[in-house]
């Protein structure tokens, strides 16, 4: 059975994602970025995460160049950011980083300074499907900002997350057991 990509896609935008801005280039005139959902952790042993980039977009080769990338999570006022890193506004490469507050991470990336949370990486895997690579990134530089609160994307505009209802602690096993015994 194949599944038609249009309900592939419509399902997707159901499911809420945490928005990133992917970033790379130590020098000044080649850096590039994209805004992507794809990326989350996959180890602290090493420290590490994830991201999956599209072979087409700017960032996809010059990850592969200078073998680092960062990636940097965003909170609810970096909207316009996510845009212009997506391509919607017109803007391209290096002109990206006109707008919002950078610095340079161990790596040499580009890192958001106000970001909610941003990860320095040196490239440590690949992995090739059809459209995407995903790329290990091993941490090298780590910043937060508990304060902040993220930028989420769900069906095909950002939200933030005002309210978390019933804070479980995962430490506790009596929540743990009601919590389990709730959904089952």
């Amino acid at each position: 059975m194949t599944v038609d990509a249009k309900d592939f896609k419509q399902a997707m935008r159901q499911c809420a994602g945490a928005v990133a801005l992917v970033t790379v280039g130590a020098e000044h005139g080649k850096r590039t970025g994209l805004t992507v959902t794809s990326a989350c952790s996959l180890s602290d042993n090493p420290p590490s995460l994830i991201v999956c980039v599209n072979h087409n977009a700017s960032a996809h080769g010059r990850i592969r160049e200078e073998g680092a990338f960062a990636i940097n999570f965003l909170h609810e006022d970096h909207s316009l950011l996510a845009l212009i890193f997506s391509g919607q506004k017109g803007v391209n490469g290096d002109d990206r980083f006109a707008f919002g507050q950078w610095t340079r991470g161990e790596t040499g990336a580009p890192v958001l300074t106000d970001a909610v949370a941003a990860f320095d990486c040196v490239l440590a895997h690949e992995f090739e499907t059809k459209t995407h690579s995903i790329f290990v990134g091993e941490v090298r530089g780590v910043s937060h900002a508990a304060t902040a609160t993220p930028l989420v994307y769900l069906r095909s505009s950002f939200h933030t997350l005002h309210e978390i209802r019933e804070t479980v602690t995962v430490g506790d096993l009596d929540s743990r057991h009601l919590s389990w015994t709730d959904f089952s």
